[in-house]
Parts: C-alpha cells; sequence; structure tokens
C-alpha cells in the first residue's frame, strides 16, 4: 500500500499537478515605508495581511502582544504608487466575550466581507503553548462576533507545527464563503520541504458562511528549497493566497534561510487550481497513508527573476495580497505586503509591491 501511495505521488508530481496557466503577472513599483513610524502612539509593522474593500485597505499587524489592524488609503496614479496614508488603528479588546484573552492571538491574515461589514481573521495560536489556531470574525470596530468551527484535521493541537498553521485566507470568488490555508504540513501529512522532492501537503480549507463550519478541504504541494543552505534554518510554506476566479487562486510561498542576510526570503507566486480529480481530505486525518489528488499548478513569478527593480534588490517577507485598483489600461492589479517583523531579526522592509495582471 505504501508503495502504491508513494507511487501515485510521483505520478501526480510529475504530470497530474502541471497546470498550463495563462495568467501571467508584471512588475508595476515598489514603495517602501519609512522605518519605525509611530500612528496612534502605536508602532506600525508586521504587516501580516492586507485587503482592498471599498477604496480602503485593511492592513492586520502580527503582534500578540497586541493584536491590532490598520485602515489606510493608498493612492496610485499611472500605475506607480503616490503615497500611503494611515486613516485608523483598531485594537482587539474583549468588552462583554472572552475570546480575545482566552485565545493567543497570532493574526496572519485579513478579509472584509462588504456584503455583511464583517472583518475575518487568522491566528495561528501558539501551539507550543498549547493555545489552538483559530478562524473568527469581528465588526469593523475589531468588536468580537463568532468563532468557526475547525475540520477534524486541526484537533489534536499535537499533530500541528508551531507557527505553520492558518497563515492565509481570502474570499471566495462566490462571496459564499472563504479559504483559509495552512502554512506548513502537518505531522501525520508529510514531510517539511527540504532541498529534494518530498510529499509536502498543505491543506487549504472551504468554510461556508451560512453555516460557520467547514465543509471541503483540498492538498497543495509545497516546493522544494532551491537555494542552497547556508544556515541551520531553511524553511518554505505558504504565506497568502487570493482566489481570482472559481476554483482557481494566486498562492504565495515563501522561502526562508537565514544564512543569506538581508536576501533570506526567496519569493515565489503559483497559479493554482481545484479540478474534478483533485481529492477532497475534508475527512482524512494522515495524507501519508492515503492516496491523494492535489490542486495543479504552475509558477507564474519568481521575484528573484526581478530583484534589480527593488531596493537594495530585497525581496523581503511577503505575507499579504489582495486585488488592488484597476489600472490604466483596465487591467486588475495586485498588491503584496511583507511582514518587517518588527525588525527585531536585523534589517527588514515594510514593503508594498505593485503588480499587473496579464494574459498570455
Amino acid at each position: 500500500m505504501k508503495n502504491f501511495i508513494f507511487g501515485a505521488f510521483l505520478l501526480c508530481m510529475l504530470v497530474g499537478c502541471k497546470k498550463d496557466s495563462k495568467i501571467k503577472l508584471k512588475f508595476l513599483d515598489e514603495y517602501v515605508l519609512t522605518d519605525s513610524i509611530q500612528f496612534k502612539n502605536t508602532l506600525i509593522g508586521g504587516l501580516s495581511g492586507v485587503c482592498y474593500t471599498n477604496g480602503k485597505y485593511y492592513f492586520v499587524i502580527d503582534d500578540a502582544r497586541d493584536p491590532r489592524f490598520l485602515i489606510a488609503s493608498i493612492l496610485i496614479k499611472e500605475d506607480t504608487f503616490y503615497s500611503v496614508n494611515f486613516k485608523d488603528v483598531i485594537h482587539l479588546k474583549d468588552s462583554t466575550e472572552l475570546f480575545y484573552s482566552e485565545n493567543s492571538l497570532d493574526l496572519e491574515s485579513i478579509f472584509v466581507d462588504e456584503s455583511t461589514n464583517e472583518i475575518h481573521f487568522t491566528s495561528e495560536g501558539s501551539i507550543r503553548n498549547g493555545r489552538k489556531p483559530t478562524v473568527f470574525k469581528t465588526d469593523l470596530s475589531g468588536n468580537f462576533i463568532t468563532d468557526y468551527k475547525l475540520p477534524v484535521s486541526f484537533k489534536n493541537i499535537y499533530n500541528i507545527e508551531h507557527n505553520a498553521v492558518f497563515e492565509a485566507s481570502t474570499k471566495s470568488f462566490d462571496k459564499e464563503g472563504f479559504w483559509v490555508a495552512m502554512e506548513g504540513v502537518l505531522k501525520s501529512d508529510g514531510a517539511a520541504p527540504s532541498f529534494s522532492s518530498t510529499s509536502s501537503p498543505i491543506r487549504i480549507t472551504y468554510f461556508d458562511k451560512k453555516t460557520n463550519s467547514a465543509t471541503k478541504q483540498f492538498a497543495y504541494e509545497l516546493e522544494p528549497i532551491y537555494k542552497p543552505a547556508k544556515g541551520n534554518i531553511n524553511l518554505n510554506g505558504v504565506t497568502a493566497i487570493l482566489e481570482y476566479k472559481e476554483n482557481n487562486f494566486f498562492i504565495i510561498e515563501r522561502t526562508y534561510q537565514n544564512g543569506y542576510g538581508f536576501n533570506g526570503n526567496s519569493i515565489r507566486i503559483f497559479d493554482a487550481s481545484i479540478s474534478e480529480k483533485t481529492t477532497n481530505i475534508i475527512t482524512t486525518e494522515s495524507l501519508k497513508e492515503t492516496a491523494f489528488i492535489p490542486l495543479e499548478k504552475k509558477l507564474i513569478l519568481d521575484f528573484s527573476d526581478i530583484k534589480y527593480n527593488l531596493t537594495e534588490e530585497i525581496i523581503d517577507n511577503i505575507e499579504g495580497i489582495t486585488f488592488g485598483p484597476k489600472l490604466s489600461n483596465g487591467n486588475k492589479s495586485l498588491l503584496l505586503v511583507s511582514d518587517d517583523n518588527f525588525q527585531v531579526y536585523g534589517k527588514q522592509l515594510n514593503q508594498l509591491i505593485l503588480l499587473e495582471i496579464t494574459s498570455k
């Protein structure tokens, strides 16, 4: 049985998971925020997710000591950044509920449901401290509304790697629900990405807004690490996801390697899709013991190809993606944001990237 599963995995990696993408992404501009900006007595940094809705940009800040989100306006003229102005900061504090204090809020993604004026967040929790990951929503003032019931695959906290859980989310294209993606691999599902091909599937889960629960789940195979090791930390995982049409996604994979200094991050964007053949794994507890077909995927942008357009040729820790405004030629734009980790690990950038979506 194990030989069959491994063979099925290899077959999928060779032929079944390749996607014929007609999408192309073109670099347009970069904007780097000044270091250590203070706004309303809070430090601007740790920008871990972004959502553009009704002319406003919502940024979630990854700071477990003071979970919060920012509202900003960004002016883009002639397909370039003109200005970035922060308008408000909202702190997540308990009132009648105790959800925030009872959960370790390591916030990683954000999106606004404009039909209900509700904001959705994902939190990685604190696995090593026994605090579970969560998916929840608030009103526009940050008041807790409800959390979402997680599927069985996330019930065992000891099966989850610390700091590798709910890193990304996106509204569904049909607006009936949303998707949440893991950063890393569950212990029972496979191996962490390394320098050779491995089965390293993360789970992407669909939540239905009507039932407040997960109804389907699919596997997405992470890429191997392609730069040689120079230090003792070499990681690859998903940091952002955006559904651009039904069952089709832009997915960002970030590799971090600590031996490369300021150039420790490698960023790749893939076009990935769910087909009729893709296996629904919502009830599958272990992918190591089960044959499955993951999302099809194709690389559409490797930031190493455009690094000469960037400040000091640095592509930083990209963790957020959203649709931006329409461009002057009518094409859609993407806006990406990096998390500078408040520069506690050394020099990093609060970096905004503007891309154009084109077709071949």
